[in-house]
């Protein structure tokens, strides 16, 4: 059954108790090219949205695009016309006077049935055209995510390309005196919002990683007094082992399927080879056979590449970032540079491996074409280290400690726009999930 709010045409349903609302197909004169070396962020009005919760929602959506980098929200004081109805077409001279080149109007009002109703309406000021429209229902528990899929819609709608702002990250928390640290487990927005603890902080955790499937990471444990492989659902809080292997495991990761986990395994004689486990037959697969130190394995997002980290010809002990078929075969070095490489991160858009190096005394988070040529720094630091993509490839997070504890930071690929996340505590090792459903 579909339902017509003109120009509004409902048509789908999505997850976590929210129905979208997707616009009839518009001609966009509006575009924003992020493939361009240099980006200047777009002048964009964003009113706040009618209705009780309309200033909050718009808020969310406001926050969310400047800290893209590629907008640039127009401060509230300089609008000419006061919206009153979010649906009517705006007096688009008076948004081209202060130069706004889109306008978002919306409205949020409750339902007789309790749940939350959002719409947003995008408007193209100097081509003096409607965008895009849709509306959402929501219940209370999701009134930031509407707000964070609005936010992806818009910035889809005017790059072309796939948003990231209705993610979650996962990290490790971190609170106590530096001597005795205690650390779990947590979940938040990709903002730093609704944070939710899924460990009580007995053992250490490292390193968690999302599945594909969204539901489900992995992590590593001390608490048997070795570091173990787990699963974790988020959802439920079920977990179960995914190994007890001899010696030590390290950087667990899935495969883009979610069927595997790729890992390290550090033997008695010092050496640590890369493994791969098939999650249902729990059967494991070794992949590299060397002397060396080779760690931090990644797929590439079709799972026939994985890169990773070894010193086996990087001399004095300092790692390269290789890469091998992702049945092990073929292994060769891509990275050249002076410095010691580490947690290289093949993107989600598959053109680009994120990495961390050390040179010069400092920490740098950088980016490199797969096959190692283009390599570029992001950013420099004290230390810093664990690149994490945005799903869409744009973005990274990392965590750097300037001295007191982590923090968890985000930076565009230009490395110009470079973001605090907010967290109560101190965190690290951040893993970003794909788009929610």
């Amino acid at each position: 059954m579909k339902f017509i709010l003109k120009p509004l045409l409902m048509v789908a349903a999505m997850a976590m108790g929210i129905n979208a609302a997707v616009t009839l197909p518009a001609r966009a004169t509006l575009e924003l090219n992020v493939n361009r070396g240099n980006v200047e962020p777009m002048p964009i009005a964003i009113p706040d949205f009618q209705g009780g919760l309309g200033a909050q929602i718009s808020e969310i959506v406001t926050a969310d695009l400047k800290r893209s980098g590629l907008f640039a929200p127009i401060d509230k004081a300089a609008f000419v016309e006061k919206i009153t109805n979010p649906d009517a077409a705006p007096r688009y001279e008076d948004w081209k006077v202060i130069n706004a080149q889109a306008l978002v109007t919306g409205a949020v009002s409750k339902e007789a049935d309790g749940r939350i109703r959002a719409q947003y309406r995008l408007w193209d000021i100097f081509g003096n055209t409607q965008l895009a429209g849709e509306q959402f229902f929501a219940n209370d528990a999701n009134q930031r995510r509407v707000a964070h899929i609005i936010a992806d819609a818009i910035y889809e709608k005017i790059t072309g390309e796939k948003g990231y702002f209705d993610t979650r990250v996962v990290f490790v928390d971190e609170s106590g005196a530096k001597n005795a640290r205690k650390k779990r487990l947590a979940i938040m927005d990709q903002d730093g919002a609704n944070v939710r603890y899924l460990s009580d902080g007995r053992a250490i955790v490292l390193t968690p990683r999302f599945s594909p499937n969204r539901q489900e990471i992995t992590y590593m444990s001390y608490e048997s007094g070795q570091p173990k492989v787990y699963l974790l659902q988020i959802e439920t809080g079920q977990r179960e082992l995914v190994g007890n292997f001899p010696g030590m495991t390290f950087a667990p990761r899935f495969s883009p399927d979610g069927q595997k986990v790729i890992m390290s395994l550090l033997r008695d004689d010092g050496n640590s080879n890369i493994f791969a486990m098939d999650l249902r037959s729990r059967s494991t697969t070794r992949l590299t056979d060397s002397t060396a130190i080779d760690t931090s394995p990644s797929y590439s997002p079709d799972g026939s590449q994985v890169v990773f980290t070894s010193d086996r010809g990087g001399g004095s002990g300092r790692s390269q970032i290789y890469v091998m078929g992702g049945d092990g075969s073929n292994p060769h070095r891509i990275s050249f540079g002076d410095g010691v490489y580490s947690t290289p991160v093949w993107s989600p858009r598959g053109d680009l491996i994120a990495f961390t190096k050390q040179s010069g005394g400092e920490f740098q988070i950088g980016v490199m074409k797969t096959d190692g040529s283009g390599e570029r720094i992001l950013s420099s630091g004290f230390q810093q280290e664990g690149p994490t993509w945005a799903p869409n490839g744009r973005v990274l997070m990392f965590f750097r400690d300037s001295g007191g504890g982590p923090k968890l930071v985000s930076v565009d690929l230009t490395g110009r726009n470079e973001q605090p996340i907010p967290t109560a505590n101190y965190a690290s090792d951040p893993a970003w999930s794909p788009l929610l459903e």
